[in-house]
């Protein structure tokens, strides 16, 4: 397969978030739906807040694997599409569609060695953005036949325990990125094609600290660094079934992210904690493609022109109950309400997001002091989002239903 460059790895459709996030990336965050930040107990600390390592057992490793299995029903368009500045209206009955239904597995690892001294170390590899969106309907395909994406990112942890009360951390985040966006304006009377698939090596870093001012408060702080991912390659482009291929150059953003959380704990049985995410989009304002040579003078306004994007920073509120019923079973649940980036003027059918409500719930078993074991659902509501005319510069007047997630979890923790 030619190597060629990712249209665009934040445009497309989100799993369970808004914009592209997947901040589920174990057992314990997926039952508690992420609100796991002044609260982590396991291996996945080195993860959601390595300052916490420093409160782990010294002498132990910590080590946790496991798959998530994201289920992705359709998405709905019902309305009409505007083309050609407002003066062609495709109809309803040709401009509405589905997305197609995808399943996607995302697998994820994580590790804490033992203290030295006041020092601790781990490692994370996940997969925390990654996505899918396919339309077959005609004009859906116009602007995203396929957009794909899968993040890979290495995370090297590390903590330094000032205090009885206080510690710090941060890491490295190693990003592999690739992706690829397919759209076909055959089936809408357009002649228009393209072809882009690309992957890319980007690197950030998180910091992180740990506050526990009584034995039963924990206050937690993360903060994930932008990376802006420089993409570079080639593009096939294609008009009236006549291609040609050209470098092509873009960088896009992936945001920071800023977690403050704080949990409380009742007779070592019952913890319930609260966290507030503010994610930085208002970083991606335009979609800008550059080119080694002019592309076809049809082709420029579709792919050449900078797309404005204009995201907005957004908010999520997070809230995890976790219950030791027993010294063996651990039960959690999880409510978020998460706000979309994605403002109506700039709305597109490869990221038709909106706010979403999320509902978690799950256990983890003892099985021996060293081996645990559990299971988690996650259930992401998307509202229904109607745009009305002139409100959307892409030309959308109508209303995107259903979408959200289901996503499954299975993993197992070792301690030795």
């Amino acid at each position: 397969m030619k190597r060629i460059i990712l249209l665009s790895t934040i445009t497309a459709v989100s799993l369970i978030a808004g914009g592209y996030k997947l901040p589920q990336q174990s057992l314990n965050s997926m039952a508690l739906g992420a609100a796991y930040i002044a609260h982590t107990t396991d291996a996945d600390t080195a993860y959601y807040n390595p300052a916490n390592m420093s409160y782990l057992d010294p002498e132990i490793h910590y080590f946790e694997t496991g798959v998530t299995l994201a289920h992705l029903p359709k998405n709905k368009y019902t309305g009409i599409q505007l083309l050609q500045n407002g003066t062609v209206t495709i109809p309803s009955a040709v401009a509405s569609g589905e997305s197609e239904v995808e399943n996607i597995p995302i697998p994820y690892l994580h590790y804490v060695a033992p203290a030295m001294g006041k020092w601790r170390y781990g490692l994370s590899v996940v997969a925390p953005a990654g996505l899918t969106k396919r339309w077959e309907a005609a004009v859906q395909k116009l602007f995203a036949e396929e957009f794909a994406l899968k993040n890979v990112v290495l995370n090297p942890a590390f903590s330094y325990r000032v205090s009885d009360e206080f510690s710090v951390g941060g890491g490295l985040r190693l990003i592999y990125s690739k992706g690829k966006v397919y759209s076909d304006g055959s089936l809408a009377g357009i002649p228009f094609k393209r072809e882009m698939e690309g992957n890319t090596i980007e690197f950030g870093y998180n910091l992180a600290l740990a506050w526990r001012p009584t034995d039963d408060i924990s206050v937690g702080i993360t903060y994930r660094s932008k990376v802006d991912l420089d993409q570079e390659g080639q593009a096939n482009l294609y008009l009236a079934g006549i291609g040609r291929q050209f470098d092509a150059t873009v960088s896009i953003p992936i945001p920071a992210a800023l977690n403050i959380a704080i949990s409380k704990t009742w007779d070592d049985v019952l913890t319930l904690e609260f966290v507030y995410e503010r994610t930085f989009w208002s970083a991606y304002k335009t979609l800008d493609f550059e080119y080694g040579s002019p592309i076809q003078p049809a082709l420029v306004s579709a792919f050449d022109d900078p797309k404005p994007k204009d995201w907005e920073d957004s908010n999520t509120y997070r809230f995890g109950l976790t219950y030791e019923y027993s010294d063996r079973l651990t039960l959690m649940a999880g409510y978020a309400y998460d706000e979309t980036p994605v403002p109506a003027k700039t709305l597109n059918y490869e990221q038709p997001d909106s706010d979403s409500h999320i509902f978690s719930a799950g256990f983890k078993y003892k099985h021996s002091e060293s081996l645990s074991w559990g299971a988690a659902v996650l259930y992401s509501k998307k509202d229904s989002r109607k745009l009305g005319a002139g409100e959307n510069i892409n030309g959308i007047v109508g209303e995107f239903t259903d979408g959200g997630a289901i996503l499954g979890t299975v993993g197992m923790s070792y301690r030795f």
